[in-house]
């Protein structure tokens, strides 16, 4: 792959709900990521409160350029209902170049 600017998967977990979509369309929007994949269903448990949840979730991952990711986490942050929601960043190693470039065209130059 040549020296474009890196790509990445955001990864981002909440309620089953019209908000994440909502929260999809709205980052497209405002060319923050390039694409949004929602998964239907899965099963989250984990520690909150001291106590043992278990919540029906779904999970969105986002296609992005590797410098927007801050500004992505903060704009889930306002966007999503849960206090601590689940924003993870996992590096792409290696991509279609067409695909890579159509990340890039799709998204905003990220801070410099």
């Amino acid at each position: 792959m040549d020296q474009e600017e890196p790509i990445c998967e955001v990864v981002v977990t909440g309620p089953r709900t019209s908000q994440m979509q909502r929260m999809v369309e709205t980052l497209l929007g405002e060319r923050l990521v390039a694409c949004g994949q929602r998964t239907d269903w899965l099963q989250s448990t984990y520690q909150w409160a001291g106590a043992v949840e278990h919540q029906p979730e779904e999970r969105v991952r986002f296609h992005t350029r590797a410098s927007l990711v801050p500004a992505i986490v903060a704009r889930v942050d306002e966007l999503h209902p849960y206090d601590v929601p689940c924003v993870i960043a996992l590096p792409v190693a290696a991509a279609n170049p067409a695909y890579h470039r159509w990340v890039l065209a799709e998204t905003a130059p990220g801070p410099v």
